[in-house]
Order: structure tokens, then C-alpha cells, then sequence
């Protein structure tokens, strides 16, 4: 394993009134026209940043996502991904549960909020947006081919429930943890990664982590009808998903991104906790044929470096691409609950740059 370098930092500058958005950011996507798009787990909008200089986005633009697909009503989303290809922005919901935390003032009412577990409709999404010359649009014309038209479509919902749920629910590894209700942080169902090429979508599960194997889900998407992505069979057996399932150190997936036909996989604790943060890259992963389990000691699974620990802050939550110095391409890793010193002042925010290669 490799020591991680540090290459430079980006400055992110945000024009929101709301001061926590910088401390609530949670996916981010570099585009081919050199925007930054970048989503909270907070809020139901995407925002989108421009180059202002070197080292420096800005110019900061608000897209609501109620103005682009049907919403189950105004709570948040959880964004927890966002990737870019063939036209679209993709993003998905954590899909998950929560448990109440505690406040530190009544015995009593902290002793029930510990014991309620409460599911928000919008964390049930998956969803694609045309993207065109840098503007979100619920429909439109490719920018490469005039003869296709972009639509901004969601997966179809059963009973307040996208498919990916109603499908996964008989999901012997998975089904046992969706059936229960489990919460997020206590090991419970969550997405935390995506990855999209064309209309294969990965998706990253911070948990359930079994016996310390933490779990990909490979979809494939199709419009059904407009407005309307439905699961594709991926076999002559009418399979709707792949599941990989890889040695993490016990640690689950808490981002994804491409690196040709690789994946980049940010890993860290499922529950309530500070701990290591570890970049994997799982080789050839856009090939994969069918169901797979991937050891360390294989070469398909590498590590490639532990990101710098802290315990206050700096939790690692969205990856992306960019060039930087004399590197094609730099990881660009972008922190929930950022330390002070990464927020020089209440609209602003440091994302870090690693050398990859």
C-alpha cells in the first residue's frame, strides 16, 4: 500500500444563505465541460460550480430536483452519489432508514427517540437528468446527436418503494436486513457509492457489511416509458442485478468512481463512528460477468492508500477525476463535517486533490 500525496486543494465557493450546505456535502461529479456538480445529504436540490481560477470553482448555481423529476414530498433526499455519463447527471438516495438520536435533555423522550426508526420517501431514488451546455433540463437534445432526445427519468416506485427495494427485499444476502427495518448506521441498508456507465448503474453499499464483506449492486436501466427507468434483465434468465461482493477489511463502500474499467472504491465504518478511510481499486469491475467474490489476495483488488485520519471531522464522502499539476488525473475527494480549517469562512470549502498514478 502506497503512502497517499497530497497534490493541492480545490476551493469550493458556495453563494447559498444557508450556511450549513458547506458542512453537509456529500457526492460529487467533474464534468466534461468542467463544471462541479455536487449534492448534500441534506437537501433536495444539486449544485453546480464553475472554474473562476486556478484551484477555484465558484459561480455557484441551484437546481431543484422537484423541477426535473416528481418528488414524494419536500424532505431530503440523501444524496449520497452523483456521476455523469452519455448526457445525463445521475444520483442516487441512501434508500435507507434512520434512528432517532438522542438530544441530552429528557431521560425519557431520549429513551423513545433511541427507540424509533423513521423512513423518509425521497431517500428511495434513483434518478437521471439531461445535461445540456452545463444546464440541467428535463428534456432536451443531445449535445453530440441531434437525433436523440434526453428525458429526466426516475426508477419506477411500488407502493411508495422504488423496484430496487421491492426486488432486493427477496434478496437472500440483502432481503433479511431490508425486512427488519434496519437502520443505516447500525449496519443496516445504505447506499453510499455510484457509479453509472451508459445504463449500467454500480451502486456501493455501506451496509449491510457480511462477515466484513462489503457489497456492489450491478443494475441495468431502461426507460420504460417517459419519465419512467425500469430494471433491465442482465442474463437470458431474467436476473435483475449482480452482486460483488469484496474484502474491504471489514470496512463498507462510502463512494465509487470509474477509472476506465475500473473501479475507485472509498471505504469506511458502517456505524456511528471515526475511523480509517481506505481507497480500493477493483480491477476490470466493468466486466464482471456475474455474481462475484473478490479477496485481497487476489490482483483483482488492490489497495491503494489510506486517506488521513481524524476524529472530530473530515469524513470522506464524495469522489471524482480531475486533472491537477502535471497529473491527467487526480483524485478529487470532498468531505462531510469538514474540520474549521477547511472552511475558510462560512461559504467556502476545501476539497483535496491525491496523486492517483
Amino acid at each position: 500500500m502506497k503512502e497517499c500525496f497530497l497534490l493541492s486543494r480545490l476551493l469550493l465557493r458556495f453563494d447559498s444563505p444557508d450556511d450549513d450546505l458547506t458542512g453537509e456535502l456529500s457526492a460529487i461529479a467533474h464534468t466534461p465541460d468542467g463544471y462541479l456538480w455536487v449534492g448534500s445529504d441534506e437537501y433536495i436540490s444539486l449544485e453546480r460550480l464553475s472554474p473562476i481560477a486556478p484551484y477555484m470553482y465558484g459561480e455557484h448555481k441551484t437546481f431543484q430536483i422537484a423541477d426535473f423529476i416528481s418528488l414524494f414530498d419536500d424532505d431530503e433526499i440523501d444524496i449520497e452519489g452523483i456521476d455523469y455519463s452519455e448526457g445525463y447527471l445521475w444520483f442516487t438516495g441512501s434508500h435507507s432508514t434512520k434512528r432517532k438520536k438522542p438530544k441530552g435533555k429528557d431521560l425519557e423522550k431520549d429513551l423513545t427517540r433511541l427507540a424509533t426508526v423513521t423512513t423518509d420517501l425521497n431517500r428511495f431514488i434513483i434518478a437521471r437528468i439531461p445535461l445540456v451546455n452545463g444546464d440541467l433540463v428535463k428534456s432536451g437534445t443531445h449535445p453530440q446527436d441531434e437525433n436523440q432526445m434526453l428525458t429526466a427519468a426516475c426508477l419506477e416506485t411500488i407502493d411508495n418503494r422504488n423496484l430496487l427495494i421491492e426486488v432486493l427485499t427477496e434478496d437472500r444476502h440483502i432481503g433479511p436486513f431490508l425486512k427488519s427495518g434496519i437502520p443505516s448506521k447500525d449496519n443496516g441498508f445504505d447506499i453510499e457509492g455510484l457509479a453509472v456507465r451508459g445504463n449500467r448503474v454500480f451502486l456501493g453499499l455501506r451496509g449491510p457489511v457480511l462477515r466484513g464483506w462489503a457489497i456492489l449492486v450491478e443494475l441495468e436501466m431502461t426507460e420504460s416509458e417517459p419519465g419512467v427507468l425500469t430494471l433491465k434483465a442482465i442474463d437470458e434468465g431474467g436476473k435483475l442485478y449482480k452482486k460483488h461482493f469484496v474484502n474491504l477489511n471489514g470496512l463498507g463502500v462510502r463512494e465509487l468512481c470509474w477509472l476506465e474499467d475500473d473501479l475507485i472504491i472509498l471505504s469506511g465504518p458502517t456505524m456511528e463512528l471515526a475511523g480509517e478511510m481506505r481507497l480500493f481499486r477493483l480491477k476490470d469491475a466493468f466486466n464482471l460477468e456475474d455474481d462475484s467474490i473478490t479477496d485481497q489476495d487476489t490482483e483483482r483488488l488492490e489497495i491503494l492508500f489510506d486517506l488521513p485520519y481524524t476524529v472530530d471531522g473530515d469524513k470522506a464522502e464524495g469522489l471524482a477525476l480531475v486533472p491537477c499539476l502535471d497529473q491527467a488525473r487526480s483524485l478529487l475527494v470532498l468531505y462531510d463535517s469538514p474540520l474549521p480549517n477547511r472552511r475558510p469562512d462560512e461559504h467556502s470549502v476545501y476539497a483535496d486533490l491525491f496523486r492517483l498514478d
